[in-house]
């Protein structure tokens, strides 16, 4: 079923419930690779909570991005065999608590034709609340639907992407991902067999299945946490990526990083493969 545009335009959803515990808080950061050293303690605060002196348990900044997993204005028309991640663009109002009853709000902000056989990209806003209707989180996140071009829409009017520094990077930051990181990833929600399925990740055009867009973008959140944000998940105030080629499990994503007072600048990229897959990163820092 094509995009009905303007009619996409109108979708909205408001007041959606949602909760978590900490155990969905340790499988996230578990799911993007924090603890490969289990002795390392910085990392431990944020997958065990077990401790002989007591400390709080910390959240990852983009544990966000699965917080209200689902979320979703309607029924966008799109094909999902044909949908990859484009941007995300996350704006933290509030640290995250380690446990919590939310509510999310949806709505579609803009969708771009890029033509037939181009493609379209569809941005949307959600909206987290806390239980007395105060800000978390906002999330604005971009699909590309591969298959979904020459509906009619406008074709023009993305934002201009953050441009990184063209000095070499202040910081870089390898971070090797396990062979499995997509099985264990897709537990804090995104089930979508192209993560998990030989067959139906090469029916979509991929020799097999790739890592979730969302967890690369957990990597990149990483790399800020151990650099310039001394492991402080309060310290964030934005975190936003390009995503512009997949990455396969076992592969080392390198991040290069910039920083210019409270903005963090990144790209990252596989290079054994020469490929960059997150372009225009910027991090905000209190």
């Amino acid at each position: 079923m094509p995009i009905k545009y303007p009619e996409i335009m109108n979708l909205k959803r408001e007041g959606d419930p949602y909760s978590w515990t900490d155990r969905e808080v340790m499988l996230y950061a578990y799911g993007i690779g924090l603890s490969a050293d289990p002795m390392d303690e910085r990392e431990l605060a944020f997958v065990n909570e077990a401790t002989f002196t007591p400390r709080p348990l910390k959240v990852v900044p983009t544990f966000a991005s699965v917080a209200a997993w689902g979320a979703s204005p309607g029924d966008l028309g799109i094909n999902r065999l044909l949908v990859v991640d484009g941007e995300r663009d996350i704006t933290f109002h509030k640290p995250l608590p380690v446990a919590a009853k939310i509510t999310a709000d949806s709505r579609i902000l803009a969708v771009y034709d890029k033509g037939k056989d181009k493609g379209a990209v569809v941005t949307r806003e959600t909206v987290l609340r806390d239980e007395g209707g105060d800000k978390l989180a906002t999330l604005i996140s971009s699909a590309f639907a591969r298959g979904d071009g020459g509906f009619g829409g406008p074709s023009e009017g993305q934002p201009a992407p953050h441009a990184v520094p063209k000095r070499a990077p202040d910081r870089s930051v390898d971070i090797t991902t396990r062979p499995d990181q997509a099985l264990i990833y897709r537990l804090c929600g995104d089930r979508n067999p192209l993560h998990s399925d030989p067959e139906f990740a090469q029916k979509a055009g991929f020799p097999r299945p790739i890592l979730h867009g969302m967890c690369t973008y957990g990597l990149t959140c990483r790399a800020v946490l151990q650099t310039y944000a001394d492991y402080d998940a309060g310290a964030f105030r934005q975190h936003a990526v390009r995503f512009s080629a997949p990455v396969f499990p076992g592969e080392t994503v390198t991040v290069d990083l910039w920083k210019d007072g409270d903005v963090v600048s990144f790209e990252a990229q596989v290079k054994a493969r020469n490929v960059t897959v997150i372009k225009n990163g910027k991090t905000v820092l209190a």
